[in-house]
């Protein structure tokens, strides 16, 4: 089973088998900060690394803590079952439903990762939060959409464009060493390209303050995006 620390730890190589259920490919980015357990441990919600307020004004601490507390818990609590009774089929030799759990299976687990990056790419203003990337990522950003302005303006076109409920990418394809916008439904995570950042435009994300104004949440989420986190991100992805 997978495990996912709410400390820092070394982590392991994963094997493609405990999660090729999320996509049928697997991007070893896409799930880095998983490290291997043994199948008695479960999935644990991590820490955030501030405060449930550290973020006001640009999201509020009540959305933060039912963000954190409440969705991201259930993801976690829903991946553990789904791997428990995934488990149990497998040693029945019950095939199909092993495969009836696929739906479960990427759901929750995209969800458990997707949030878990998700935390990591905020900081709080006084911290770094929204001070613009330097160095290595400004220059990919301005190679692929001229300027950082214009980066988020089309992010945000295209992020506030999904139906529905989902996420907006900022991706490194690895075959075309370039940066890419891509964007996912539901908790569907990122395994085509090596995620750098994620947006979160699930209403819970920022419904309980800017209504259903997502252009609003997609613009002022910036001031708090922490650079230097997708940045390490990207020196590793290349």
């Amino acid at each position: 089973m997978l495990g996912l620390t709410a400390t820092p730890s070394p982590l392991r190589p994963l094997r493609a088998s405990k999660i090729i259920f999320l996509t049928g490919r697997v991007s070893r980015a896409a799930v880095s900060s998983f490290s291997t357990t043994s199948a008695a441990q479960k999935h644990v919600l991590p820490d955030l690394p501030y405060d449930y307020n550290a973020l006001e004004p640009v999201i509020s601490a009540d959305i933060m803590k039912i963000h954190h507390e409440k969705h991201h818990q259930t993801y976690v609590n829903g991946l553990n079952v789904a791997e428990e009774k995934h488990q149990q089929a497998m040693h029945d030799k019950d095939v199909a439903a092993q495969i009836a759990l696929h739906p479960a299976l990427r759901f929750n687990g995209g969800g458990h990762i997707n949030h878990s990056l998700f935390w990591k790419n905020l900081a709080p203003i006084k911290l770094g939060g929204g001070e613009p990337p330097k160095g290595a990522l400004l220059s990919a950003i301005q190679k692929e959409f001229g300027s950082l302005d214009d980066f988020i303006t089309k992010f945000n076109v295209t992020t506030a464009a999904i139906q529905g409920s989902g996420w907006g990418w900022l991706g490194y394809n690895k075959n075309a060493k370039r940066i890419e916008i891509i964007t996912l439904p539901n908790q569907d995570p990122l395994t085509s390209h090596v995620p750098l950042l994620g947006i979160d435009v699930w209403e819970h994300a920022y419904y309980l303050q800017y209504k259903n104004a997502r252009p609003d949440y997609l613009k002022a989420i910036w001031d708090v995006v922490n650079w230097k986190a997708v940045a390490e991100r990207f020196a590793k992805a290349q």
